[in-house]
């Protein structure tokens, strides 16, 4: 059988074409497919932490896979800074449809034997709110690790972000949350040797 040509991986391999916090002076530039590995590890762990110490039974592989794909729709959108998204409910709103659209474009990229499953990797409405909470904590979580990491390299660029992060992540009050940052959060602002020494 021949396969049906499809231009879906094509067009996911752009990702790393799109830079992150495209508005701020960066230190060291994020890209989209760099960002969504991050997301994937962190939900992947929050998902551990939640089922380990907080009565949760999530699947921590169907998360990590969920969120690596969770930007993809950016690869035709770009990526629009967050002042710009959020500046209003109306904008919100509108972006949120022009998101759909793109995953939709993406899914009709694929071979018809294989739709089913990429929408329910792309298509957020087909995830549990457990599941976009786990990946939207994890996003913004990575977020504020990029604050961290610039703020430590002399960029006080991104200090009204971390502010703005800090309350975001303050208002989740989740168990897995605070963990997460309580245990993994502050080797971020040290040296390499610091991290590094017995």
């Amino acid at each position: 059988m021949k396969p049906q040509q499809s231009h879906f991986f094509a067009h996911l391999s752009r990702m790393k074409l799109i830079n992150r916090w495209p508005l701020m002076r960066n230190v060291s530039t994020e890209n989209v497919q760099e960002h969504s590995l991050q997301v994937a590890m962190v939900a992947h762990a929050l998902a551990l932490i939640r089922n380990k110490y907080f009565q949760g039974d999530l699947d921590p592989y169907r998360i990590a896979t969920l969120a690596m794909f969770h930007d993809v729709s950016e690869v035709i959108t770009g990526d629009l800074p967050t002042p710009v998204k959020y500046f209003n409910p109306a904008i919100s709103k509108e972006y949120k449809k022009i998101e759909s659209i793109a995953e939709q474009k993406l899914l009709d990229m694929t071979p018809d034997v294989f739709r089913e499953d990429y929408a329910e990797l792309i298509d957020h409405h087909l995830h549990t709110e457990q599941e976009r909470f786990i990946i939207k904590a994890a996003d913004v979580i990575c977020a504020y690790l990029k604050t961290l990491e610039e703020l430590a390299a002399g960029n006080h660029e991104f200090e009204l972000a971390k502010k703005r992060l800090d309350k975001i992540l303050n208002a989740y009050q989740a168990d897995e949350v605070n963990y997460f940052i309580q245990a993994y959060v502050p080797s971020f602002s040290l040296s390499l040797d610091e991290i590094t020494q017995e």
